[in-house]
């Protein structure tokens, strides 16, 4: 007969031989409060379509797998600093991927440890099986870990770990084999709202509860237009934010380096704006493919560049953005193009603002989309 307690033991010291920085274990239960949660955030509309829309799959784990018993849940922790950051000039200007997004996609990382931990549970326990998930899946990362003892779901809605702060990865394993259950993590936020106070969009409607449609993570990601009042906002952003967990005292002394495929490469991460929006599918795949930050393919990226360039106000970008108002056949990039010029108009010599007047002109003559005429016309003053 198997001895679950020992098998544990086995398991927790395999994973720590494979990289996985924290594990814990926690029970198949239906996730009740977590339910409640979900419930309300639909109501009030605050999700950000990108989870699994099934509420019932979300916290009922017994949907997912025939026969679970347990969840296995990982983290790893991942740098908040590089060793060397490139220069952003004002005639060179940068964009920057959020934390998340450094390194080599952190789905393919845990999905790889956790097939590992799969493989060897199998070989230690006849008759094991075991489903694996990592952000995509359709339960919550953050609730299995939390109530696994791996951390608790901080005010910033991120899971905060005692040892690595919030900069972690988490993932989970279903399986069939009753492992005893850890303690659920004690939340230590206390009376602090830093994050709260610090969200540059509100998001944080209050301690643990974030409206996705003002995130600028979520804005980032949506292949929509950005809400004009969020723009200024958006900053340098191409992919991301990092602002709740910068602010976030857990994380004030902590800067994890323990796994080489997620160290940044400095001039991914921090990319060149206005190369960016020149790129092909073909080059953007090549190019950031293998980043986490890529997974909604380069439109948002490339729209999120301009806004950046808007946001710098930097001329030089100019007959870059008035190449795709003339070209991209995509009016999101159109419109945020057009914004962009009109941030910058000012700081152009009168000779080159006449120049650019004229163009704009020009485009109005072959611009089909009402928005991006309608834009136009505001920029000239018509």
């Amino acid at each position: 007969m198997t001895d679950f307690a020992e098998l544990k033991k086995k398991i927790i010291a395999y994973s720590k031989e494979i990289g996985v920085d924290k594990i814990g274990f926690t029970t198949a239960d239906p996730f009740t409060e977590l339910k409640a949660r979900l419930y309300q955030q639909q109501a009030l509309g605050y999700q950000s379509g990108f989870e699994e829309k099934d509420i019932e799959k979300r916290t009922k784990p017994a949907l997912l797998m025939d026969g679970v018993q347990s969840i296995v849940a990982i983290a790893m922790a991942y740098p908040k600093k590089m060793a060397v950051r490139p220069e952003n000039t004002k005639t060179d200007r940068r964009g920057a991927f959020a934390r998340v997004s450094w390194g080599t996609d952190y789905h393919v990382i845990l999905r790889d440890r956790l097939q590992k931990l799969g493989e060897f549970l199998v070989e230690n326990a006849p008759g094991a099986a075991f489903k694996n998930m990592v952000d995509t899946g359709a339960l919550s990362d953050r609730a299995v870990a939390e109530r696994a003892g791996i951390g608790w779901a901080g005010k910033n809605t991120n899971v905060i770990t005692k040892e690595f702060g919030s900069y972690v990865y988490l993932g989970e394993m279903l399986t069939n084999v009753p492992f005893p259950p850890d303690k659920p993590a004690e939340n230590l936020c206390g009376d602090c709202t830093r994050c709260i106070d610090h969200c540059p969009t509100g998001a944080l409607v209050q301690g643990g509860q974030l409206n996705s449609h003002k995130c600028i993570a979520f804005l980032t990601q949506t292949k929509q237009d950005i809400p004009e009042y969020y723009r200024k906002a958006i900053g340098n952003r191409v992919y991301g934010c990092d602002t709740c967990q910068q602010v976030c005292p857990y994380n004030r002394d902590v800067d994890s380096h323990f796994h080489e495929e997620m160290e940044p490469d400095p001039e991914l991460v921090r990319p060149r704006l206005k190369p960016l929006l020149s790129l092909s599918n073909r080059s953007f795949k090549e190019k950031f493919g293998s980043l986490s930050g890529a997974w909604r393919g380069k439109k948002p990226i490339q729209r999120n560049a301009i806004i950046a360039l808007g946001n710098y106000k930097d001329v030089t970008a100019a007959p870059e953005l008035v190449r795709l108002l003339r070209e991209d056949p995509r009016p999101v990039i159109r419109r945020a193009a057009i914004w962009a010029i009109n941030k910058m108009r000012d700081r152009l010599n009168p000779d080159d603002r006449d120049n650019l007047d004229q163009s704009l002109r020009s485009l109005l003559e072959t611009e089909t989309d009402p928005s991006v005429r309608e834009n136009i016309k505001n920029v000239l003053g018509e």
